[in-house]
C-alpha cells in the first residue's frame, strides 16, 4: 500500500473542497471563472486546492451581516 505524501494531505479536488467549505462543487467551478475569488492550482488536468488556502478564503469571506461589503 503506498503512503500518501505530504502534499496530498493538504490539497484536496473540488467536491472535496466544496465540502470542507459547505458549499457544492458546481458552486467552486463557478468561483474559478473570474480568477479572483479563490486560490487554486492545476497538476494536468486535476484542480486542487490547498486547506491553508480554503481556511484564508472563509476567513476573508466571513460578515457579521448581510448588508457587509466584501
Amino acid at each position: 500500500m503506498m503512503q500518501e505524501s505530504e502534499f496530498q494531505r493538504r490539497v484536496m479536488r473540488t467536491d472535496e473542497a466544496a465540502a470542507y467549505c459547505a458549499s457544492s462543487a458546481s458552486t467552486f467551478e463557478k468561483l474559478r471563472l473570474p480568477g479572483d475569488r479563490l486560490i487554486y492550482a492545476k497538476i494536468g488536468r486535476r484542480v486542487v486546492y490547498r486547506v491553508e488556502d480554503l481556511d484564508a478564503w472563509l476567513t476573508a469571506n466571513r460578515r457579521r451581516s448581510t448588508s457587509d461589503k466584501p
